[in-house]
This record gives structure tokens, sequence and C-alpha cells, in this order.
């Protein structure tokens, strides 16, 4: 999709702030990996544009900690969904 890795990076991190999505929303949005979006946020944006790079990192830890709220609401909706039928 994109051929310019620093181009993709920022509209990656762009997207993540503008949508305050996960590395996983993220990823499907652009067509990459998890693995990819994570090491385009955690690596290669620094060196790019540190200033967004801080504010991403803000949302990065934001999910981290919300990562088991959101696991165990996801875990309550499958086993609702497999109770009712």
């Amino acid at each position: 999709m994109y051929y310019d890795i620093e181009t993709r990076v920022i509209k990656e991190a762009e997207y993540l702030l503008k949508e305050r999505t996960t590395v996983r929303g993220v990823a499907e949005k652009f067509g990459v990996s998890k693995s990819t979006v994570h090491y385009d946020m955690t690596k290669r944006l620094s060196g790019l544009d540190f200033v967004l790079y801080e504010k991403v990192k803000e949302i990065l830890s934001i999910n981290l900690s919300e990562r088991h709220i959101r696991g165990g609401i996801a875990t309550r909706d499958k086993f609702k969904r497999l109770s009712e039928h």
C-alpha cells in the first residue's frame, strides 16, 4: 500500500491519535501486521517526529493499562453469545 515507509509511519501515528484506536486497529486499517505497527510506533516514529512520538506513546500506554479490561469484556461477550445458542 505504501512504498515510502516514513509516510506510512506518520499516517499510522496520525490515525492512531485521531481515532484513539489500538495497534490492532491501525494494522487493520493500513493492511500491515500488528508487529509492524508496533515497531513503527515505538522505534521508527521517534526518529521522524519526536513530538508525534510522545503523543502516540501516551495512547499506547493507556491501551496497555486498559488491555486486561478489554480482554475481560471480550471474553464475557463471547460466552454470552455462546450461551444464547
